[in-house]
């Protein structure tokens, strides 16, 4: 199932206006609580988290590239396991698919840590392929501490 593409039109809501004499109005989570995200937008963050830091470190060989994120591949003949990215070298493109990757984590030990080490590893791994190189040439000095 494919995520549809979301149109952001702005819709004037009146924020911060004096409702039957209540004052103003907050978000519906309050100021003490965190804004909801879905597991796709804490997914899609990550992933261009991570692509943001590698072009830094690596800007001429990551110059141009467009980083992707899908929920599944589309392609009719693929091989026994699901891919968890996937490099085209010619458009320069690199597409991360969501729902392989957070499969990986499906366990409840897991924590937001151990999923965001899962997703920044997949797109090291998918980069290292893009550019010819091991994942851990890619950033040799961030692991050191390890």
């Amino acid at each position: 199932m494919r995520r549809k593409p979301r149109i952001v039109t702005p819709v004037d809501r009146a924020r911060g206006r004096s409702r039957h004499g209540r004052g103003h109005r907050s978000s519906v989570t309050g100021p003490e609580l965190a804004p909801v995200i879905t597991r796709a937008e804490a997914f899609d963050r990550i992933v261009g988290d991570t692509a943001h830091y590698l072009v830094g470190l690596w800007p001429e060989e990551l110059a141009g590239v467009v980083f992707q994120v899908a929920d599944m591949p589309t392609d009719t003949g693929l091989p026994d396991e699901l891919p968890r990215w996937r490099v085209e070298r010619d458009e320069r493109r690199v597409t991360v698919f969501r729902i392989p990757v957070e499969r990986v984590t499906h366990s409840p030990e897991k924590d937001d840590v151990d999923r965001r080490i899962v997703v920044e590893t997949a797109v090291f791994r998918a980069v290292a392929e893009l550019i010819d190189k091991d994942p851990w040439d890619l950033a040799p000095d961030r692991y050191r501490h390890w």
